[in-house]
């Protein structure tokens, strides 16, 4: 299954779309106005809250993004390296060994579960806002969305976007 997922262009809290291969809206991805920490919301169509994606207040040298399930239980934390030339990110405490092999802001990027690709992100190419093709599994699609919203968070915090 593909999803699309575009970053809104006009958009208070700096939500996204998440749209099926046929232009029709999935799930949707709602940003909280003033956050500091870029708190976002993957939610089903009815507005039910299935992810909370946020980034860590303060970091280092190695950034990183939380992942809540909707019972605002942490369920994973997504986090680069000290030194990333590959752009390499680890999600560390959850259920299986979660990474995401090959430059985020390239054309193409696996996703590996247990060693395994489960997925692949495509970087679509705008001048305006950041736009991506998910392509997996359709039972692993809304964790895989909020995994791609706090890779992106962590990108965006980096490049003080």
């Amino acid at each position: 299954m593909k999803v699309y997922i575009k970053n809104k262009l006009w958009s208070l809290g700096g939500g996204s779309s998440a749209l099926d291969e046929n232009k029709n809206p999935l799930y949707q991805v709602k940003g909280r106005v003033f956050s500091i920490t870029h708190v976002k919301y993957v939610c089903d169509l009815a507005g039910k809250r299935l992810f909370k994606v946020r980034n860590k207040w303060f970091n280092w040298f190695i950034h990183k993004a939380y992942i809540y399930d909707g019972d605002k239980n942490k369920i994973a934390t997504v986090k680069d390296k000290w030194f990333n030339v590959n752009q390499e990110y680890f999600v560390v405490g959850y259920k299986d060994e979660i990474k995401i092999q090959g430059k985020f802001f390239g054309l193409s990027t696996q996703i590996l579960k247990n060693g395994e690709v489960i997925g692949t992100i495509r970087r679509q190419i705008t001048f305006i806002n950041d736009a991506f093709e998910l392509e997996a599994s359709e039972e692993d699609i809304p964790f895989l969305i909020a995994l791609v919203i706090a890779v992106d968070n962590i990108t965006d915090k980096k490049h003080k976007k």
